[in-house]
């Protein structure tokens, strides 16, 4: 079976997409067509849409499904009388938050997503350049300024994670990559010495070895580097290290990078310098 979902907003749409997204998850059995319409921001183009939507339902021969966070009553209307089976988060939510609040919602057009505080928005980008300057081990002199520092073998997901928790909470991460310049006289992976007096902040991130060959195939397609083996002995070296040392990690393979920070950020304890948008 085959639907197609509209996740509509009058702002971004951020919101509309990820709780329509989370719902939607539950629906393995289905083909779900998503579809994300942001800033039907004025009549005009909620016209427009209710006729994609409509030729969307005969096309499909089934009604598509409507989640829309729509904040203006009158654009609302208008992609009320499309055809579609439809979840209206604000009137919802709302609408039971006044009365329980005893007090009217601003109704306010992106205030979820909006930069809110100069202090939360400087915050923001001061992480991400946190993040990007250290980045892959590129500079270790600022370890100290650092909240955590994701460790692990090459293509792991340590820079998309470090982005992520620099983006969404303002925190401070680098990372530093595990190598063979940083195995030992015996063939073991070494703590390297840079990271030795910041032990405590580390968190190592693994993966499953055909997982990663695979990544670093796209990459250096037939190298040493994306080789079965080579895949192999860095993730079981970086796992005895990890164990060795007492340095919490996580697996990679199976989570997205949301779930990786989430978890990361749970198990550490970290303070978030403000909530994700």
């Amino acid at each position: 079976m085959t639907r197609t979902a509209f996740f509509i907003s009058d702002g971004t749409g951020i919101t509309a997409e990820s709780l329509g997204r989370s719902l939607l998850a539950q629906f393995e059995n289905v083909e779900i067509r998503m579809i994300t319409k942001p800033y039907i921001d004025s009549v005009e183009k909620a016209h427009q849409l209710a006729s994609i939507i409509e030729s969307t339902a005969v096309k499909d021969g089934e009604q598509p499904i409507i989640i829309d966070t729509i904040v203006d009553s009158e654009i609302r209307d208008v992609i009320r009388e499309a055809p579609g089976f439809k979840v209206d988060i604000f009137s919802t939510f709302l609408e039971p938050l006044e009365q329980e609040l005893a007090t009217h919602s601003s109704y306010s057009v992106g205030r979820t997503h909006a930069i809110g505080s100069d202090d939360v928005y400087m915050d923001r980008i001061q992480s991400v350049h946190f993040a990007l300057d250290n980045d892959d081990g590129a500079r270790t002199h600022q370890y100290d300024q650092a909240d955590i520092i994701l460790v692990g073998v090459s293509r792991c997901g340590k820079t998309p994670s470090s982005l992520y928790l620099a983006l969404q909470f303002g925190i401070r991460a680098a990372n530093y990559p595990l190598t063979e310049d940083d195995l030992d006289e015996t063939g073991k992976l070494k703590l390297p010495p840079v990271l030795e007096p910041h032990r405590h902040k580390l968190f190592g991130l693994t993966i499953d070895p055909r997982r990663l060959a695979a990544i670093r195939h796209e990459r250096r397609p037939n190298s040493r580097y994306s080789s079965m083996d080579q895949c192999v002995q860095e993730v079981t070296q970086a796992e005895a290290l990890y164990r060795r040392m007492h340095i919490p990690f996580i697996d990679t393979t199976r989570f997205s990078v949301e779930e990786i920070s989430t978890r990361m950020i749970a198990e550490t304890g970290i303070n978030r310098r403000f909530s994700p948008r």
